[in-house]
């Protein structure tokens, strides 16, 4: 364990997966977003299989007993993708980052109904006053409403929203995964039927990217790999308890990036409500260290009971 070190890999694996949804908002408006989730799980999988055959075993790594979870995960969180990718369109690049923390949220609730995991009142309280963050964060998009699913702020806010939501059931899906696969595989199975369904809407019309803008789709994807490489290495460094928090930094990523790129600065209702967001998201985290805690030192007590 190396507290410092894993703190140091989430930091930069925030930068890099800002930096990647960055890219993808410098071209959302020029290409199909099929066809940038297809160039950003497929050449993704150069820094995985690289990262995979130096740690010397890729065959061993990909073994899979359980491709029906793979399936699923791959269809909820590649809508998920498409609905992400979708809002930066039409949204600043920190609004729509941070509408997308309604997700750790959304999952305590599905992990306490799809998962039976015991929540209690304190996760409860800030899981509520979390999702009001979320309201806050919308609440500039909602007079845009009426103008039902015509491509607007409104619009980019809902599919976002719709975005988080996905990511929340495909990380339930990721947990059930864990119980009999590896990381190695959960990632590939995933980058590859997202490459595949991203593929699929070449049919409806691609457009052939300039040199430019190929780069571009080439650094999205080596972005999108290394972020997951470095995520995957900051929880083997470090308790989880110690560095989810900092993935909030990809705020402070994504205000910096948005003002000096693109010129855009996030609303204050915009700000006020990420923040509620914040401040629920780690109490969460927290409780759960504690809870953690707790609970070992009762199966110490029970171990020494029992000798």
């Amino acid at each position: 364990m190396s507290p410092l070190l894993g703190i140091c890999l989430k930091l930069i694996s925030a930068l890099a997966f800002t930096l990647m949804a960055a890219g993808v908002k410098s071209i959302a408006s020029r290409y199909p977003t099929g066809e940038i989730v297809f160039v950003r799980s497929f050449f993704a999988l150069i820094p995985l299989l690289t990262w995979l055959a130096w740690q010397g075993g890729v065959v061993a790594s990909l073994r899979t007993s359980n491709l029906r979870g793979h399936l699923k995960r791959g269809v909820i969180g590649s809508t998920g993708m498409f609905c992400g990718f979708a809002s930066l369109q039409f949204l600043p690049l920190s609004d729509s980052i941070a509408i997308g923390y309604a997700a750790p949220l959304a999952v305590v609730v599905l992990a306490a109904v799809i998962l039976k995991e015991r929540v209690r009142i304190y996760r409860w309280s800030a899981v509520t006053v979390g999702f009001i963050g979320v309201l806050i964060m919308l609440s500039p998009y909602i007079t845009g409403v009426g103008k039902g699913l015509a491509p607007g702020p409104a619009f980019g806010a809902a599919i976002g929203l719709a975005g988080a939501c996905c990511s929340a059931f495909a990380s339930i899906e990721v947990r059930q995964l864990t119980r009999s696969e590896g990381t190695g595989a959960i990632v590939f199975y995933f980058m590859l039927m997202t490459s595949a369904l991203g593929l699929s809407t070449a049919m409806f019309g691609w457009h052939m990217p300039n040199l430019q803008d190929a780069a571009m789709m080439l650094a999205i994807g080596i972005l999108g790999g290394l972020g997951q490489i470095f995520l995957v290495q900051a929880y083997r460094y470090g308790d989880a308890s110690l560095i989810a928090p900092f993935e909030y930094s990809t705020m402070l990523w994504a205000v910096a990036i948005g003002w000096f790129v693109f010129g855009d600065w996030p609303a204050t209702a915009v700000l006020i409500g990420a923040a509620i967001v914040i401040t629920s998201g780690i109490y969460v985290i927290l409780r759960e260290q504690q809870l953690g805690l707790l609970r070992r030192e009762q199966r110490e007590v029970g171990s020494t009971r029992t000798t």
